[in-house]
């Protein structure tokens, strides 16, 4: 039998056409093969994929890099490969990334020993700075770069490999002598974004990308909504990528030629010359009532994007943390100013300065609420959304939108100088209007011969500093208190490393017999680092209890202390110590304790949670004397509210709640300081704590031990009853009850517009866990046939 060893998406490129597929290595004890796999676009079933050819590595087998036309290409581009084997040839094009990589590794490790490799794959740095660059490829004992960019110039910025302590402290003083070695040079960016409402391209875009007489140096161009199709969701896979991709390739100025990359993600960040840029392309949330929505995915966009640097051991970098940042895209700020004619008015008399007194963006911005550090050019062009798509004309649709503008372009940076910012009216294919900025962006470009002089003059330095000294620093704090913390509630404690007179590395490492360096509730940011002389840097203990550590927490098995180890290279350890109080959580609790529980866990002993915690999961109530509850009673509080107030919600389960609002009914359910739960200003947030507390059961509704059967039993509704029925009675019971609430529910599907496949699938969360993201899914396996 061939054994499968790799695989990678590959596209064949015949004289013309691009066939989609994937490219297979397999061996079959010393005998190996390529085989090429087409299947048509978004294959779901294995009648979807055929066997297009097999090449046998053997005598004569080769893989080499086609160079691009012109010899033009750039870091994270995808590659191009000719694969020859006897008289058979085949040529495909491989995307960029470490998947590409190990794919060529493993051909070249198969190949039979004594042979010479036919390809050789090593990874690269890029001009981008942050993103390991394509395979390059090893040919008849030549190296074959993976990017020329005439452009960056023959200095690509500090590229030294970090060797140590040494060549760490190397590349600090360059930075800090960076002005000795650099000057600015103006270059052009053109910066687009363009909401497309899932429609295809009509027409060239060159009214939209090439309205100036000078072409740029560079295109940063932002599509939102490319596909709104269902398919595109769920396959992550559209052909209107390629149709735009083309239509924008068309469509760049014709005055100069440009390599060209697509990424697919939010974020990308590059460093040209000496300078370091970030483009964010986002989609913000609808409508004009959710502008703090708007906000907080802002913030959160900023504080999540993380850049792993190519020298390892360096901290993420943030978006911030750059040069220029750009940020583009549909941001879907509306007018304050809700009146349609008074709107239109200002609109027809091109009054915008006085229209712009009611954006939303603007008074957000001058309120320090969002983009704060980011400016915008002046708006002299009117609201670009929403139009009838094909026509200049505005909304007459059923919600006859009041305009605003919802595409926008600001940056950060000292060097970036806006010339023009403008909309474009003649492209008419959506229900918005594209927009453009052009910058004179600042780059820092390195002489070569002034880096030379300061790099010799750095290291003439060091070779005279023969400084035995130990390392030494200064803490501000070592004991560290937590108090009260609660379930889900992130808490921070800071203190200051302050260094000596000698640079050090620290590090927290961990104890003897420890796989990390703290317990799994705790987190240092950063957790290592490098310090110059003289220098200190703050350092953030942040505590969060989630679901894999509140159950422990609230028998008392685990305690909220720890010593942390602070080590510095060459110097000696630090100890730190960090305790603190937990109180006790429903969120975290088996079914069968909740049961047990007839008060709120905070009104309850210690020593009576440990025992109801630790008690062994029962088949019937005979363990004790007091009949248990029916069902928790927190369970029943959330359910009773969803039934009386959330039958006709739309979006129940689908739109995230607000962390203030969790936080207050984790704490009526955990306090009993009402019989019900009180009122609170969203129903999604009650349905997403719902969904939260059924998460962290450490034993989920349907038992893990029940969980192989429940699915093998899934389409039978006898036999998936038989295997509810062996389930013990608490969990029988809140079976029964999610069941029924979710019939209650699809009751209701005309106006809450539920149905079975919503319901049984996962439900996304956005709750913050000690700044990642929580995915909360219903712990009720296969209910799907129940619910009918």
């Amino acid at each position: 039998m061939w054994l499968q060893a790799q695989k990678v998406q590959a596209y064949m490129v015949p004289d013309s056409a691009v066939t989609e597929g994937w490219l297979g290595f397999s061996f079959l004890a010393r005998l190996c093969r390529l085989c090429l796999y087409t299947h048509r676009r978004m294959a779901i079933t294995a009648e979807d994929v055929c066997l297009d050819r097999v090449l046998l590595i053997q005598e004569g087998f080769a893989v080499e890099e086609v160079p691009p036309e012109n010899n033009l290409q750039i870091p994270g581009s995808d590659v191009t490969v000719q694969v020859t084997s006897g008289g058979a040839s085949l040529l495909v094009r491989l995307p960029f990334g470490s998947h590409t990589q190990t794919f060529l590794r493993e051909v070249r490790r198969r190949c039979s020993p004594g042979k010479k490799d036919a390809t050789a794959a090593d990874p690269e740095q890029s001009a981008a700075g942050e993103v390991t660059g394509a395979p390059r490829l090893k040919t008849a004992n030549k190296m074959v770069p993976s990017s020329s960019v005439p452009a960056s110039g023959p200095t690509q910025g500090l590229s030294t490999r970090p060797c140590g302590l040494r060549d760490t402290l190397v590349k600090s003083l360059l930075k800090q002598k960076e002005s000795s070695y650099t000057h600015l040079q103006n270059f052009r960016f053109f910066v687009g974004t363009y909401n497309v409402n899932g429609q295809s391209p009509r027409g060239s875009l060159r009214p939209w990308l090439s309205q100036d007489g000078e072409p740029p140096d560079i295109y940063c161009v932002g599509f939102q909504e490319l596909d709104l199709s269902k398919e595109a969701f769920f396959f992550n896979d559209t052909p209107k990528e390629e149709e735009w991709f083309k239509a924008v390739t068309e469509s760049l100025h014709p005055g100069a030629k440009y390599a060209k990359g697509n990424k697919g993600g939010v974020a990308i960040r590059f460093q040209f010359h000496n300078s370091t840029v970030c483009v964010v392309n986002a989609h913000l949330a609808a409508h004009p009532e959710e502008y703090e929505r708007r906000n907080q995915e802002v913030r959160d966009i900023c504080a999540r994007m993380q850049f792993h640097p190519l020298e390892p051991g360096c901290p993420l970098l943030a978006i911030k943390e750059h040069d220029v940042v750009l940020w583009l895209g549909d941001l879907n700020y509306r007018l304050e100013e809700q009146d349609m004619e008074r709107v239109k008015k200002l609109i027809q008399t091109q009054d915008f300065q006085a229209l712009h007194q009611h954006d939303q963006l603007k008074i957000q911005r001058e309120a320090k609420l969002v983009f704060e550090g980011f400016q915008e050019g002046e708006i002299s062009f009117q609201p670009t959304y929403k139009y009838n798509p094909g026509s200049d004309d505005w909304d007459d649709s059923a919600e006859c939108r009041v305009p605003a503008w919802c595409d926008r372009i600001l940056w950060s940076g000292k060097t970036v100088s806006l010339l023009s910012y403008q909309s474009h009216m003649a492209l008419k294919n959506s229900d918005h209007k594209p927009v453009s900025a052009i910058f004179d962006v600042g780059v820092k470009v390195v002489d070569k011969k002034s880096y030379c002089k300061a790099f010799e003059g750095i290291v003439r330095s060091l070779d005279k500093m023969e400084n035995a000294s130990i390392p030494s620093v200064t803490l501000s704090k070592r004991e560290f208190l937590f108090k009260d913390v609660k379930y889900l509630q992130l808490q921070v404690e800071s203190f200051t490393i302050s260094n000596g007179p000698v640079p050090c590395q620290f590090e927290f490492i961990s104890k003897p017999n420890e796989d990390a360096y703290c317990k799994p509730w705790l987190i240092a940011k950063p957790s290592k680092g490098f310090l110059m002389p003289d220098s200190e840097v703050v350092i953030a203990l942040e505590l969060c209890v989630n679901k894999s550590t509140a159950t422990a927490l609230n028998s008392g098995e685990e305690k909220l202390e720890d010593i942390l180890v602070l080590h510095l290279d060459r110097g000696k350890d630090y100890f730190l110590s960090v305790s603190g109080n937990y109180l006790p959580s429903c969120f975290g609790c088996p079914i069968q304790t909740l049961c047990y529980m007839k008060e709120p866990i905070r009104e309850m002993l210690p020593e009576a949670i440990r025992e109801l915690t630790l008690m062994p999961l029962l088949t019937d109530d005979a363990f004790w004397e007091e009949k248990p509850l029916d069902v928790p009673k927190e369970l029943w509080m959330m359910v009773d509210l969803l039934c009386r107030s959330a039958c006709h919600q739309e979006g129940l389960f689908q739109q995230p709640g607000l962390r203030p609002e969790f936080e207050q009914i984790r704490d009526w359910l955990d306090t009993g300081t009402l019989d019900v739960l009180g009122p609170v200003a969203s129903n999604h947030s009650v349905a997403e704590a719902l969904l939260l507390f059924l998460e962290s059961l450490p034993e989920p509704v349907v038992c893990y031990k029940s969980y192989r059967s429940s699915l093998e039993c899934a389409n039978s509704y006898e036999m998936s009853s038989q295997v509810i029925s062996m389930l013990p009675k608490c969990h029988q019971n809140v079976f029964h009850y999610l069941v029924a609430f979710l019939r209650e529910l699809l009751k209701h599907t005309g106006k809450n517009h539920l149905d079975v496949n919503v319901l049984a699938g996962p439900n996304p969360s956005s709750i913050p866990e000690g700044g990642q993201t929580i995915t909360a899914k219903g712990n009720c396996h296969n209910c799907k046939r129940w619910k009918q």
